[in-house]
């Protein structure tokens, strides 16, 4: 039952995607569990986790007591929501053997959403607000993605579907550790966050068409740099459960489309890894006719980086490589407002 409630779950983002219903599903479950596949067996992350509702968690002095049960999910993915009665029927009966944790991925989302999510399904799960150190720890690319940690400490399943496959895995997570002490999981540290008044970081970024775009310009002809965070699925998918964002999105693309002739800047797009691998984003660019150069932050790195957690967001760097200016969600980019950046001192 479970994997046919999936299966229609997924039927609309099929259709945003090109794809059949039974293609989404095979595409998820796949995309999981490939990158899920390198952490099986391995020492799950050590991080301590906040609530919306201000309680702590730490992951860590759960291991070696409890089996523990992650679930990365958004307010706007329809399948996450299709998923939910399983997943509180799960934390309801799971006992003290298990701790049961929502996480939102933290994209293009917000805590005023989850909580009206929260009362309008009647969710009573702890549920955390991730702000990118979760989903890179546990290797996240699709949603909803579950992870099961053993009571050794040790993940012992990565999937998309909410299915018999998780719940065998539920079960075998309870069981006595068989691997004796939990080792020691390096905790995901990010670096300080890159605002405006900061230097762009000296980092390489490698191109859809394998070129190398340096984020330091530097030179003596230097040129102002535009980064233009997107997600490729953003303007299809989003148009039913975030009609607004769609419409976002498809503005800041137009807007930035009109503005690449200027001579002082040089573009980058920076595509999220969620629900996105590099063929999506050459479908993407081949169905908007995108001219700037696109780049795949699989990992989300850079996303953490700058702190961008929604989409469609522009940074812009002045010649020097200084940010100055930070343009996010609906705000207009034109002409004058690229300009009025550019002459930031």
């Amino acid at each position: 039952m479970n994997t046919i409630k999936a299966i229609c779950s997924l039927a609309l983002l099929c259709w945003s995607l090109g794809a059949t219903p039974a293609l989404a599903v095979i595409d998820g479950q796949q995309r999981a569990q490939a990158a899920g596949r390198a952490m099986l067996g391995t020492p799950a992350p050590r991080l301590t986790l906040k609530t919306i509702d201000g309680e702590t968690i730490d992951l860590g002095s759960l291991y070696g007591k409890k089996a523990v049960y992650l679930k990365f999910w958004a307010t706007w993915c329809v399948p996450c929501r299709q998923q939910m009665p399983h997943f509180e029927h799960t934390y309801e009966t799971a006992g003290p053997d298990m701790a049961v944790i929502a996480i939102d991925v933290g994209f293009n989302d917000s805590i005023e959403a989850i909580q009206t999510f929260r009362k309008k399904l009647g969710i009573t799960m702890p549920i955390v607000f991730d702000d990118g150190r979760l989903g890179s720890a546990f290797h996240l690319r699709v949603t909803p993605t579950h992870i099961v940690i053993g009571r050794d400490g040790r993940i012992q399943y990565v999937g998309h579907l909410a299915d018999k496959d998780l719940d065998t895995a539920l079960v075998a997570a309870r069981a006595p550790a068989t691997h004796g002490p939990h080792a020691e999981a390096v905790a995901n540290q990010d670096s300080p966050p890159i605002g405006i008044g900061d230097m762009l970081p000296k980092k390489s970024l490698r191109t859809l068409d394998g070129q190398r775009f340096e984020l330091q310009n530097g030179g003596a002809q230097q040129k102002a740099t535009a980064l233009v965070f997107l997600s490729p699925w953003c303007e299809s998918y989003l148009a039913i459960t975030r009609p607004e964002v769609s419409e976002n999105c498809r503005k800041a693309r137009e807007q930035v489309g009109a503005l690449t002739g200027d001579p002082r800047v040089r573009w980058l797009g920076i595509a999220s890894g969620l629900w996105a691998n590099s063929a999506d984003l050459r479908e993407y660019r081949a169905k908007y006719k995108v001219t700037i150069p696109l780049t795949l932050d699989a990992s989300g790195e850079v996303f953490r980086a700058f702190r961008v957690n929604d989409v469609p967001t522009v940074l812009i760097a002045a010649a020097g490589d200084r940010m100055v200016r930070r343009i996010e969600g609906g705000a207009t980019l034109d002409a004058a407002t690229l300009t009025q950046a550019l002459d930031t001192r």
